[in-house]
């Protein structure tokens, strides 16, 4: 069997295996380079397809190697960009494989269940809310910190903690992760979350049926009560009056209070000034619509999660067009990538302006225009440029420190003076306390060779090119 032949059973055996866009997405442009001595080695595109098939598919794509060959021992993952030219002899067209269409039924995520008393439960808390994959910046640092602060010590630290903020920026988020952090580090606590509609709705039926005693039970017996969208108690009275007094029994327990809004305290019509009053006892922080990097940031995050591929020039296109919330950047990143999935297709600027015009037929897109950072082309203002990214001082990157935290950021800063102001090793020596250009001829290279792998390392290097402009 040639190599054509080989790779074509072995991606029909693991096409079932994996979603289709994943496999159209990771597998186009491979194929089998060599087959010897029991090592298969598959080529690549590029070397984010092959760190991302190594961290994902290698195991997998062994044990169908053996399948199909059973001298295969091993299989390592090499790149070759000339895998992208169409006439390539070894790749397989992956958009050509097929198998049998099998139904799925999709899985709805699991749920905290939240204790109450007298064996009723809650499932209102969503796993998938927590405080590490909630994306810090600017405009939510302090909210964030606060809820990191309570989860720890609840009851204690910013009680009660008020969070305020636009729709869809994510205030759902920190209130549910609060909740579930709760639960993580102090299984035995009782949490309960809820909506102020729903909180409503219970005290309405309560003095329906006549049972307020059951209701009080309930609420004033947690550990930690999360109120969402405390808004809602406006001109209700007797929804009012029962949650100024289940606020007061709890905060005497030392019970953690959270309580969240579209606006600060002050500026809610309609609530009791004693509830007002009571909101300004603790902890107040806002959540604000994050800038352009941090919308950006939380589309990367996203992608990650989704296991997807979509190019940085379509996130930085819905990051710069959706600045109004954050359910929005979801939204329009969750279309773009469905679309590309039922097309088989990579997610565009042109498709995803498309389906933004959708959205909003108004909005201009013909004038995206990138801001461009001032270009820094001064080997002391890089030198100052990553003595901050990697929080040290530029004595210490220039100097003869042997420690790892300092030989990071001078080989960073040698190879970014070297590969994009263009300097020769002679001067880059000079600059860096005198050095011979061997050394740093040296620490260009090994950085080089860190790249092919070191995926924390490209980040790095990305975003310092991109704060120098380039």
């Amino acid at each position: 069997m040639n190599f054509k032949e080989l790779w074509s059973q072995l991606l029909e055996k693991l096409q079932p295996r994996i979603k289709r866009a994943h496999f159209v997405t990771w597998f186009q442009d491979t194929g089998v380079i060599k087959n010897e001595n029991g090592v298969l080695i598959v080529g690549v595109p590029n070397p984010f397809a092959g760190d991302w098939i190594k961290s994902k598919y290698l195991d997998t794509l062994l044990e169908l190697a053996k399948e199909v060959d059973p001298t295969i021992e091993s299989v390592e993952i090499e790149v070759h960009s000339s895998l992208s030219a169409k006439d390539h002899a070894h790749k397989v067209d992956v958009k050509k494989i097929n198998s049998p269409v099998v139904k799925k039924t999709r899985k709805l995520p699991n749920k905290n269940e939240v204790k109450l008393i007298e064996g009723i439960s809650s499932r209102c808390l969503n796993p998938k809310y927590t405080l590490d994959n909630y994306v810090v910046g600017p405009g939510n640092r302090l909210a964030h910190a606060a809820a990191s602060a309570v989860s720890v010590k609840p009851g204690s630290t910013y009680n009660p903690l008020f969070v305020y903020g636009g729709v869809g920026l994510g205030k759902t988020h920190l209130l549910q992760s609060i909740g579930n952090e709760i639960l993580r580090n102090f299984p035995d606590k009782t949490v309960v979350y809820v909506t102020s509609e729903k909180f409503t709705n219970e005290i309405v039926e309560a003095i329906q049926k006549y049972d307020s005693k059951k209701f009080k039970q309930k609420y004033r017996n947690v550990d930690c009560l999360i109120i969402d969208d405390i808004q809602f108690l406006a001109n209700k009275d007797r929804t009012q009056v029962e949650f100024f007094h289940t606020f007061n029994e709890l905060y005497d327990m030392n019970k953690q209070i959270v309580i969240s809004s579209d606006r600060p305290p002050k500026e809610l019509s309609g609530l009791e000034d004693r509830l007002v009053n009571r909101f300004e006892m603790g902890m107040i922080v806002d959540v604000q619509m994050p800038d352009f990097e941090t919308r950006l940031a939380i589309l990367q995050k996203k992608v990650q999660n989704y296991e997807a591929l979509v190019p940085v020039e379509v996130l930085e296109f819905i990051a710069y067009h959706c600045q109004s919330s954050v359910r929005e950047l979801e939204g329009v990143l969750k279309q773009a990538m469905a679309q590309a999935d039922l097309e088989n297709s990579m997610p565009t600027v042109k498709s995803v302006a498309a389906i933004m015009d959708k959205l909003c037929p108004k909005r201009e897109y013909k004038e995206f225009v990138k801001e461009i950072p001032r270009i820094i082309t001064d080997i002391e203002e890089v030198i100052r440029l990553v003595s901050d990214y990697y929080n040290v001082t530029p004595d210490n990157v220039v100097g003869t420190g042997r420690k790892r935290e300092f030989m990071v950021p001078r080989q960073v800063c040698m190879y970014l003076v070297r590969n994009e102001l263009k300097q020769s090793y002679e001067h880059i020596g000079e600059e860096f306390g005198g050095r011979n250009h061997t050394t740093v001829m040296h620490a260009c290279d090994k950085v080089n060779g860190y790249l092919k792998y070191d995926q924390r390392l490209v980040r790095d290097i990305n975003a310092l090119k991109r704060e120098m402009g380039m």
